[in-house]
């Protein structure tokens, strides 16, 4: 604690960077230009990310804000920003102690004063820090919810002046938030407290009805809400039938650039989480399980570890993630279902925070669905009953569903999205194969209606399988038209068929423990034969989808940059990525900067991190281009946000087809419709087949004129997001025919 050193050499005993902004925005106007300077010099960055400008700007207009911002979209910026150009302390409500030190261990990094006070810290280390918040020596303080409310805290807290309140993870003073925590309630006394301090609520998961209690809750006044897109686009969601899991998530470690690839795997229990560690360990891999069960001791040094890089797989129960701010880890693995969307989208977005490419699997069985029931019947309350039965049930829709699964997130979440094919799913870059479902459909309808909309899903694919079970022939079922008259499938395969056909709207499910089906309005179109209805052709093998993405850095660099890191985190006591996130060094691996001014131009170089880190990393860079004869390269990016390139991926024997089609110079639409798929679907394969080195001529799907537009318009936008890029060229353009001119560009650059 103490003095903190400015890179010039200034000492200050202050906390501010720029005490006089005091004067710049009294009044309604704002000047952003001493934003921008404090973003550079203490963060690295030359740019926002979106939102993070207007939600600063209305803290420093004394505004009270409501946040929803994604994982790895920036919500810890909006309140350390402001604090640097406030007269007076920001006090963030955290709720756990090791996000706490992560937080401030970076704040440091940067030549920010920031402290934390909870129960790790002796008593005279707390009194230390309260005699420099009397001083005015420090700008951002961490608390817990738990100590914020003590009287004889507040009483010292009024002794300081509060100039920002910032409440994280704010999603847990919500009773309908997955993540309740009683604490935080008691924070809706803050603004009682400390009525001129503006307060800003963040949360990375809240479904609108959460979103609306925090801001009752925390009694925000005439708030600012503002809502960031909480998709993750550099996360690739994959759900597998579970089948063998342990083979099946062998298959997917055991893969080359994933042996060092660091990673949370989620279990339910923790008897499981034990096993499946040992099971790793045994097998070679750096794994320790992580759950409540353990000592808190003995947990402290396994998260430790794993942020320090010394073990690469955590496996653990929910207990282990919200305090983890790796920016690193490349896989989050659900070997167990999750109990809600909410839950999963949380733990999933702990993935990539560093915005490079990151996987997203979940093992999914109706076995696991069935001890999450047996858990939410031991729940007295029958409102809390009614609520987990209806998120499970949504859980369950997800992981069934043939639709993009970020779409479903995101609908979840009240956020629309328009795209038809995320390009980043595994039912967008595998679409499953279908059938001619409209006989299927009609013999389930026509037994739906014969058993009187009375029963649930099992019991209909029994009364098709012709099951001679007690309860159907006391129900008089067996003498139906539609007994038995669905043989040529198995139960299993009947009840996916149903679950399908609930989902595409021809049938509902009502009800919450035990969901009975009925008919819709559009049942009736499937029995007048008005309707035909395409099926997801039942699955057959279970197997992991091989996705990998060949960045262009160089990866010897990154190695050795990456070894630096470690030693000097070590030598340090703190995580690796504290010093530098890998997407830093990754631009270090691809623009090779060899002086300290071309250094200072990759993001995420601020001052501070120059100052002391600059020469050494500079020296290694310089070291290896002589080694190697590298020629050097302009700099002129500050972010490394690489454009996919070449992906690997096996033929499968659905490529295979669509490719025989383009061979007989059929168009996209004839393939489509001889193979009974979407446009969509085969314009994807279109794209696969480009990007694995098969010579596709695109000049016939898309005109050389409109190739010509949307290649300007991708090198002004960039080709990493296609929304952008539709809006900028308008309605007259499909994504499809974007998605083929960027695979045919990357192909060509790939050549060249």
């Amino acid at each position: 604690m103490g003095l903190f050193k400015y890179p010039q050499g200034l000492q200050v005993s202050g906390l501010h960077a720029f005490p006089d902004y005091r004067e710049a925005y009294y009044g309604k106007a704002v000047n952003m230009e001493l934003a921008y300077q404090a973003l550079q010099k203490y963060f690295g960055y030359t740019s926002f990310l979106p939102l993070q400008e207007e939600i600063v700007k209305d803290i420093l207009l004394k505004n009270d804000v409501f946040a929803l911002m994604p994982t790895g979209g920036g919500k810890s910026l909006c309140y350390q920003l402001p604090a640097l150009l406030l007269d007076g302390v920001t006090i963030v409500v955290s709720p756990l102690i090791a996000l706490m030190k992560d937080q401030v261990d970076g704040l440091k990094a940067n030549g920010i004063a920031a402290a934390y006070i909870n129960s790790s810290l002796r008593f005279d280390e707390i009194q230390h820090i309260k005699l420099e918040l009397l001083e005015n020596r420090i700008s951002i303080l961490y608390v817990a919810p738990e100590r914020i409310m003590l009287p004889d805290f507040l009483l010292f807290l009024q002794r300081l002046n509060i100039s920002l309140i910032a409440v994280d993870e704010a999603h847990c003073i919500s009773e309908w938030g997955h993540d309740f925590r009683p604490e935080y309630r008691q924070l809706k006394l803050l603004k009682e407290h400390f009525p001129q301090a503006p307060l800003i609520a963040l949360t990375a998961t809240a479904i609108p009805e959460v979103q609306k209690d925090i801001i009752t809750q925390l009694r925000l006044t005439n708030s600012k809400i503002y809502k960031a897109s909480l998709n993750r686009e550099n996360l690739f969601y994959q759900v597998k039938p579970k089948d063998n899991a342990y083979h099946q998530l062998l298959q997917y470690l055991n893969l080359k650039n994933h042996k060092r690839d660091p990673g949370i795997i989620y279990c339910y229990s923790r008897k499981s989480a034990d096993d499946l560690a040992n099971k790793l360990q045994k097998d070679g891999f750096r794994a320790l399980p992580y759950h409540a069960g353990l000592g808190a001791d003995l947990r402290t040094e396994t998260q430790d570890k794993f942020v320090k890089d010394d073990v690469e797989i955590i496996v653990a129960t929910i207990a282990f993630g919200m305090g983890v701010d790796k920016s690193n880890i490349r896989f989050v693995i659900h070997y167990d279902l999750p109990k809600n969307l909410e839950s999963y989208y949380q733990e999933t977005g702990r993935a990539g925070r560093d915005g490079l490419r990151s996987d997203c699997i979940l093992f999914f069985g109706h076995g696991d669905k069935r001890k999450i029931e047996y858990f939410i019947e031991q729940k007295g309350d029958e409102t809390e009953k009614r609520i987990g039965y209806k998120k499970l049930l949504d859980m369950v829709n997800f992981c069934e569903s043939r639709t993009c699964r970020r779409k479903i997130l995101l609908d979840y979440f009240g956020e629309a999205y328009h795209e038809t094919n995320c390009g980043n799913c595994d039912n967008c870059l595998e679409p499953k194969e279908t059938i001619d479902g409209t006989f299927i459909a009609q013999k389930v309808i026509s037994c739906v209606s014969q058993v009187r909309e009375r029963f649930g899903i099992s019991y209909i694919a029994d009364v098709l399988c012709g099951s001679k079970s007690q309860k159907i022939i006391r129900n008089l079922h067996d003498t139906l038209t539609t007994y038995g008259t669905g043989k040529e499938y198995a139960k299993k395969q009947w009840q996916a068929f149903i679950r399908e056909l609930v989902q595409l709207g021809y049938l509902k499910s009502e009800g919450d423990k035990y969901p009975i089906v009925k008919l819709t309005p559009r049942s009736r179109d499937i029995l007048s034969k008005k309707e035909r209805v395409l099926l997801t052709k039942p699955a057959e093998e279970v197997q992991i989808a091989q996705k990998y993405f060949d960045v262009d850095f160089n990866h010897g660099l990154f190695e050795i940059l990456r070894s630096l890191r470690k030693g000097l985190a070590d030598a340090e006591d703190m995580p690796p990525y504290i010093i530098f996130h890998d997407s830093c060094l990754k631009a270090m691996a691809t623009q090779f900067p060899r002086s300290l001014s071309d250094f200072r131009k990759i993001g995420g170089v601020g001052e501070s991190k120059l100052e002391k880190y600059g020469e050494l990393f500079v020296k290694e860079i310089v070291d290896y281009c002589k080694e190697h004869n590298v020629e050097p390269k302009a700099i002129n990016v500050r972010d490394y946000n690489p454009t996919p390139v070449k992906i690997k991926t096996m033929k499968t024997s659905t490529l295979q087809e669509t490719l025989e089609l383009y061979k007989q110079n059929l168009t996209i639409e004839e393939i489509a419709q001889k193979r009974n798929l979407a446009i969509s679907t085969i314009a994807s394969h279109m794209e696969k087949l480009i990007l694995s080195d098969e010579e596709i001529s695109i000049d016939k799907f898309v005109d050389i004129y409109r190739q010509e537009h949307i290649i300007r318009a991708m090198s002004i936008l960039g080709s990493e997001r296609l929304a952008p890029i539709k809006e900028k060229l308008g309605d007259d353009y499909s994504y499809e025919e974007i998605r083929l001119v960027r695979a045919s560009e990357m192909s060509n650059r790939k050549i060249s």
